[in-house]
């Protein structure tokens, strides 16, 4: 019976360019989970936008001296090139610019506020002397209280990943003018975490099937005690408080972005012309929502939000949360847009075809533990495995098929029992796969994906079918067409992942409607189908040394 899934990825800051880290960490997972439920005919939304709000914007627009919509609006044109480029999928993908985010975040705001779970506090908060202004936390860096790491944000430590507030951090220095700045007080509204720990901790209960660093990252602030968080702030860039008195403070960025993930899917519902569609995935208790994240977001997904849910009522919390950890640049350093340690995704775009980028990056995906970009890794990945194991299987067959029955797949009779082995391993294939989708283990799918490519080129070079051609025509027909539905059936396994080259091999194999169509089945081609002529898939990249001889 079809799932109800929807799949919310975690909104990117619109004042820069997008990273491989990011990529992997989140978007290219993301993409794969829901191309796969699509496929198998599940009901799927896939949602987020460009985080339009928050201090990262603005501290790029008083650098460049442009307001900060400017900022956002050039970024969020360039991420969605990233997107086209690489095949990435949206039900929608929006940003927090948009009236209905400004009304869904207000409307969140005042039934948290009605139910007793936002309160107003004045608190010390530090102070720019020099620059005359309150500092958002990232306005500041300092000294991580819990893991002495010097360049600590003061929202949180990139190290450790604790979540801190500013006024934590030890010999704090203002980002504006390199100060340091002092404390005064000024009053905001709190998320009163503390009122929700004792749900939050019966919910997470029931998670163990999450992944371990979610699942004990989360425990041990559980266990630590939630301290109630400030949800506004001293700024003028943001979603206004719907509350009189506050007209110089905003809601803070971490508060309304999660609220995308809402608001998103109700402008998806208004866009289709269905506005109560929205309700299926956040109302209906048997649809499952799965929150693809990087590990530095982990407690906003797995804490904030949900307790902001909880208090608002009557909504779906997260079935899943997979988290990734990061993907690194040479030795071991952290890609960040900030510090200018980054492999930039539109250069890489520029370079190599995208399935070659997203299958390089399946193979690396940090699912369990932090994994390494290196450029000639990728390139080989795509000359040694993509093309070598995968892309020659097909252009051999199909090009045997053209050479020796005139492109025309061959009648078989009842097959041999090596045929019937491969056949009941590309059968079974789709469960097998499909389990680890769904599971959220990408890099095995892959795995079990390639090693039925594997087992059809020991197959063809066992059977030699150009050889048998000669003597037994029967038998290497039998080969052929057996290899074909291997590959057809490949073409079906590998399309999460190969989204451009898996299409255009259902068109050379002369299939009806897409890919997306055929489904998640194992499906024989028609003996008398007449196949398009043979093209590689994909292209040998050259290494350097290879250039230079």
């Amino acid at each position: 019976m079809p799932e109800r899934i929807l799949v919310c990825v975690g909104w990117p800051y619109a004042n820069n360019l997008l990273h491989v880290g990011q990529v992997a960490g989140a978007y290219l997972p993301a993409d794969l989970f829901a191309r796969f439920h699509r496929q198998r005919g599940d009901d799927v939304v896939m949602v987020s936008g460009s985080d339009c709000h928050g201090t990262p914007i603005t501290v790029a627009a008083e650098r460049e001296g442009v307001e900060p919509r400017a900022i956002a609006e050039r970024y969020h044109a360039r991420i969605l090139e990233v997107w086209e480029r690489l095949g990435i999928v949206w039900e929608l993908y929006t940003t927090t610019l948009t009236e209905n985010h400004y009304a869904v975040t207000q409307d969140v705001f005042l039934k948290l506020l009605e139910h007793g779970y936002l309160a107003p506090r004045t608190e010390d908060h530090l102070y720019d002397a020099q620059a005359e202004r309150f500092l958002p936390d990232r306005y500041v860096e300092g000294t991580c209280p819990r893991c002495g790491y010097e360049d600590a944000r003061g929202d949180q430590c990139d190290s450790c990943g604790a979540t801190l507030d500013a006024v934590e951090l030890i010999n704090p220095r203002s980002k504006l003018t390199g100060s340091t700045p002092v404390l005064r007080p000024s009053e905001h509204f709190f998320l009163r975490l503390s009122a929700l720990e004792a749900g939050l901790k019966e919910w997470v209960s029931t998670k163990q099937f999450w992944r371990r660093n979610v699942l004990n990252f989360t425990n041990g602030s559980l266990n630590e005690g939630l301290k109630d968080r400030a949800i506004t702030r001293d700024i003028s860039w943001g979603v206004p408080i719907p509350v009189a008195g506050y007209e110089s403070k905003r809601i803070y960025v971490w508060f309304d972005a999660v609220i995308g993930y809402l608001s998103a899917t109700k402008e998806w519902a208004q866009r289709r012309g269905e506005p109560e569609a929205w309700k299926r995935f956040w109302e209906d208790p048997t649809a499952k929502s799965y929150y693809f994240i990087g590990k530095d977001n982990i407690p906003f997904h797995t804490i904030n939000w949900p307790a902001m849910l909880m208090g608002y009522g009557g909504l779906n919390l997260p079935y899943d949360v997979p988290a990734n950890q990061y993907v690194n640049v040479a030795a071991g350093q952290k890609q960040s847009k900030s510090r200018g340690t980054a492999t930039w995704m539109l250069n890489l775009l520029d370079q190599y075809d995208p399935d070659v980028i997203r299958f390089y990056l399946t193979t690396i995906l940090p699912e369990t533990s932090d994994s390494e970009f290196r450029e000639d890794e990728l390139i080989r990945a795509n000359n040694d495995v993509l093309i070598a194991t995968w892309g020659n299987l097909a252009n051999r067959v199909i090009s045997m098929i053209h050479r020796n029955f005139e492109g025309v797949v061959p009648e078989t009779g009842p097959l041999a029992p090596e045929s019937a082995t491969l056949v009941e391993h590309a059968r079974t294939a789709f469960t097998t796969v499909g389990d680890e989708f769904a599971a959220c283990h990408f890099r095995i799918a892959l795995q079990e994906s390639l090693r039925l490519a594997q087992a059809g080129n020991k197959y063809l070079d066992e059977r030699a079918p150009w050889k048998a051609v000669k003597s037994d025509h029967a038998h290497a027909a039998e080969t052929l067409a057996t290899a074909l539905n291997v590959i057809n059936a490949l073409k079906s396994l590998l399309h999460p992942i190969l989204p451009f080259s898996t299409a255009r091999l259902h068109e050379d194999l002369s299939q009806p409607g897409t890919v997306l169509d055929a489904g998640w089945k194992y499906q024989p081609i028609a003996a008398g189908t007449r196949l398009q002529p043979a093209r590689p898939l994909y292209t040998k990249i050259e290494t350097a040394e290879e250039a230079r001889t």
